[in-house]
């Protein structure tokens, strides 16, 4: 008998072992993953997403520090009144409950400024941010690192703000960007503008329909918007993972190198000795004009010396002067 009893409060009612099922089956990472509506900083990174997400955490803490202030974090604990806290300790299963809904607040419903969230991609890493602007951010950090030619990481290749994100199906996209576009094109605001494209484990979209349909949309808007390929004022970047479309509206885009950190941070010359097709035509003709000036200035030279040497060949030498 007294070993019946042991097996008997092991025993669970049938609800227990079917809400346990419930939770294990929810699916890993669940509520940390990229969706639509979220607004973040999509970083591209060389293999090692654990250390580049600790860079993005490093870099974008500073920075967003340096323009917002320091974060504030609120602890669930301190709102609690002392008439509750003693009413707790009364009573286990309330303080059971009242701690387990201070741990769920602190990891769930808590959001920070930078959080970390499972892009669905490759070499991919997506931060979601919270009480900022991405476009502010990401500029003021390329601007900075432009300036001074400091590198600050090692493995993030490209950031890009993300300013808005909607699902990846024409029509939704269609719609959402015919509002997301007005505070850059819609009349009176007008620029040139260029769209690029890039598309990780999609396959329903097509790049060409998608840069025809919204070329269009922002035409519409105002039809002084015009397209510049080589230097526009606005670059619109889609990035489609899986069914979330990542969209964006960049400023300086060409000069700060596809906003690339492992480039923006190269001096002009070192980006001639690694790439000398890339010099633009401007810098071409500057170069020509300067070797130009250099044999004119040369031939010149050569010239007045030739003249100099011809006089002084004609010039009687001093015996020949005592000849009567």
């Amino acid at each position: 008998m007294a070993a019946a009893e042991p097996a008997a409060r092991k025993r669970r009612p049938k609800g227990h072992f079917a809400a346990g099922a419930g939770r294990a089956k929810r699916p890993r990472g669940a509520g940390r993953q990229l969706e639509a509506g979220m607004r973040g900083i999509l970083i591209t990174c060389n293999m090692n997403e654990r250390k580049c997400v600790g860079e993005a955490y490093s870099l974008l803490g500073e920075y967003g520090d340096l323009l917002y202030g320091p974060e504030q974090f609120s602890d669930h604990e301190e709102r609690l009144s002392a008439s509750d806290r003693e009413e707790d300790e009364d009573d286990v299963e309330a303080a059971l409950k009242k701690e387990v809904g201070q741990i769920r607040a602190s990891t769930e419903q808590k959001l920070r400024r930078f959080q970390s969230v499972e892009s669905g991609a490759n070499n991919v890493v997506f931060i979601r941010t919270q009480g900022i602007e991405p476009e502010n951010l990401v500029h003021h950090i390329l601007k900075d690192m432009h300036t001074t030619k400091k590198k600050k990481t090692r493995v993030i290749l490209r950031m890009l703000p993300i300013s808005g994100t909607c699902k990846a199906f024409m029509e939704d996209m269609k719609k959402y960007t015919e509002t997301f576009f007005e505070p850059w094109f819609k009349a009176p605001n007008k620029g040139t503008f260029q769209i690029v494209y890039k598309a990780r484990n999609n396959s329903h979209m097509s790049r060409e329909e998608v840069i025809k349909e919204l070329a269009g949309i922002v035409g519409s808007l105002n039809p002084e918007n015009k397209v510049d390929l080589n230097n526009p004022q606005y670059t619109i970047v889609v990035e489609i993972i899986k069914t979330v479309c990542c969209l964006s509206v960049v400023r300086d885009y060409v000069l700060f190198r596809k906003y690339n950190l492992q480039e923006v941070v190269k001096s002009n010359k070192e980006d001639a000795q690694q790439n000398p097709s890339g010099v633009t035509e401007e810098q071409n003709s500057e170069v020509a004009k300067a070797e130009t000036e250099e044999q004119e200035k040369s031939s010149k030279e050569i010239k007045e010396e030739n003249k100099n040497q011809s006089e002084i060949e004609s010039e009687p030498k001093g015996n020949d002067a005592l000849i009567v």
